[in-house]
Order: structure tokens, then sequence, then C-alpha cells
């Protein structure tokens, strides 16, 4: 018996990658039912033929963006996950007012749905380009965040701990770079490397869907928990991929063409975990980081306490130790990427 056996489960935006792989993770628990929620039909209708056991599964079309829908999605629900965004940097940058609709009013109409159902625990699933936003993807992530730590301060009576974690890129993920490099190799035997020179926090997908259910089960309410990741290079993830994909499919690695295209419309070089003032609210819980809000944070405060403090200082992947190019092969193969 866990913290998820029995319990009803509402996954928003759970056709992506991480949704599947946490609702696959989730039902070892044995949860009593799994709702998924999507606009992509077809998604769905994917997702519900790869399943052996459908058995707990129940599909809902429907958008964040609706309150109403969402609203009736949650309805006698114990947990909910909301892990749907718009998260393409450059969409993000081109259709702001489209990433505003779904990243920061949905994330506001999954609040109010949630807080009108008196729901146990709600986990919004945010980014590090949260952190010192240079883009329009990043700036609403940081929005929703704030969303998210402002509902445990004026819920009144209701139960619900509201919690955030902050993703890295997720490796082997549809937004991923790895898929693309892989395809772009098979047909067009190039490889399109935005800036040889940048550096990305990565996490497995598995990773991923563990931090996201520790949260659920663990958080207090307020935090953002944040995994300790490895930094790797563009470059080395890039070179790693062609070789092991030649290797694949015995192709000559001279024969694939590294093209350097540069920065995309509000991509930057480096990537943020936390800001130095974060840090100075932030402890070390061995594998991750609760960040502490800045704001109301004195009942937060005194439960962490038994926990070291974080070290004070801006954490970003310029300035962190990067894998070298056989711990990213190593990294890579053991999550079956290449």
């Amino acid at each position: 018996m866990g913290y998820y056996t029995n319990k009803k489960i509402l996954i928003i935006g759970g056709t992506g990658t991480i949704g599947q792989g946490l609702a696959k993770e989730l039902l070892k628990n044995d949860p009593k039912v799994i709702r998924i929620f999507s606009r992509d039909e077809y998604k769905q209708f994917n997702m519900e033929n790869e399943l052996t056991d459908k058995s707990k599964f129940r599909f809902l079309i429907g958008d964040v963006r609706d309150y109403e829908r969402v609203e009736r999605a949650m309805n006698d629900i114990d947990i909910v996950f909301n892990l749907a965004a718009m998260k393409h940097v450059t969409s993000c940058e081109y259709n702001p007012s489209e990433a505003i609709k779904t990243n920061v009013i949905g994330m506001e109409n999954v609040i109010k749905a949630a807080s009108h159902h008196n729901i146990d625990c709600v986990v919004f699933t945010s980014s590090d380009k949260a952190i010192n936003p240079a883009n329009s993807y990043g700036a609403t992530k940081l929005l929703a965040e704030k969303l998210v730590q402002a509902a445990n301060f004026s819920k009144g009576k209701i139960k619900t701990r509201f919690v955030a974690v902050r993703f890295g890129n997720v490796m082997g993920s549809r937004g991923s770079v790895i898929p693309l490099f892989k395809k772009q190799i098979e047909d067009r035997r190039k490889i399109t490397v935005t800036d040889p020179g940048m550096t990305r926090f990565m996490m497995s997908i598995t990773q991923a869907v563990k931090l996201i259910m520790d949260a659920g089960e663990k958080c207090i309410g307020g935090e953002a928990l944040v995994l300790k990741m490895p930094v790797i290079k563009l470059t080395d993830l890039a070179e790693v991929v062609v070789e092991e994909s030649c290797e694949k499919l015995r192709i000559d690695k001279e024969e694939i063409e590294i093209q350097s295209i540069g920065l995309r419309a509000g991509e930057r070089r480096f990537e943020e975990l936390m800001t130095k003032e974060e840090s100075e609210s932030a402890f070390d819980l061995g594998d991750m980081y609760a960040v502490l809000p800045l704001s109301n944070v004195n009942r937060l405060r005194e439960i962490y306490l038994k926990y070291p403090k974080a070290e004070v200082g801006s954490y970003n992947s310029s300035d962190k130790d990067v894998l070298n190019k056989e711990e990213v092969r190593k990294l890579l193969k053991e999550e079956g990427l290449v």
C-alpha cells in the first residue's frame, strides 16, 4: 500500500511522453482510476490501444483552457497532475497570447477547479526556463509557478496541497533533440545544432516521473522541487548520437554533417535551476532541492529546517561540471536512447 494506492487520479496533458510514463508507473501502485485528459483524440486513441490493462483508465477529451470542462473532469478526484503546456520555445515566442492561455490561464483553471473539489494534491510541471526567463515560454511558466505558490496561501479551509516541480530537458521526450537528431541522420545525413557551446540540464523520463510522484506524495505545499541534474554540452550530445546512430545504420560517420544554425528566437546558451535569491531559501534534500517561496515562508521553513540549506549561488548550466562525452554515451545507452 502506497500513497497512490486506491486513489482517483487525473493527468491533464496525459498523452504526452511524460504523461504516458507517469500513467504506467502509477498503474503499478494500484490506483482506483486514472483519468487521461487532453484535447488530441488521435493521441488518446493510440495511447488506449497501446495499454495492456485498460480497466483502470478513462479518457476525457477537453482543453485546460476551458474551466467548465476541467472542473467536470476533476469531479471525485484525489490527485491532479497538470502536464498540459505549450512548451516549444519558438512557438511560444511567436504566439505568446496562445502560450498565456494554456500555460497561465490553464493553470489558474486547474487551481480553481481543485479548490472547488477540495482535491488532496495538485502537482504542476514547470521548467528550468522559468528561472530568469529569456523567452515567452519561460515567462508563462514563471507566472504559473507564482500562481501555484500563491494558491497555498489563499486557499482558506480547503486541504489541497499545490506544488511545482522544475524540469530540465527530458531526454527522449517529443520535445527532445535526440529523436530529431536520429531522424535527421537517417533521412538527410545531416544534423542541425543551434549553438555548439550550448549547455543544458538533462533528465531521463524515468527521473521525471519519479520526481512528479515524489512531489505528490511528500510535498507540504508551496515549494518547488528541483532534481539535481547532470549538465550536457550540445556538441557532445550531437557527436554521441551521430556515432551510435551511424554504427546501427551502418553509415560512415564521416558522411554526417553537423551544421550550426545559430540560436532560434527566445533560446539562450545556458539554463538555470535556481536564482541566487531563491537559493537563499532553498534546502538540500539529497537528490533534489526544495525551493521555498520568497514570501509567506515561515511555516514551510520550520518544516524544512531538518534538512541542510542549499549552497547559496546561481545554479546555471554554464558554470556547473559538464559530463564528458563518454559519460553522455553511457547515460544515453542506459536510457535506451541510442
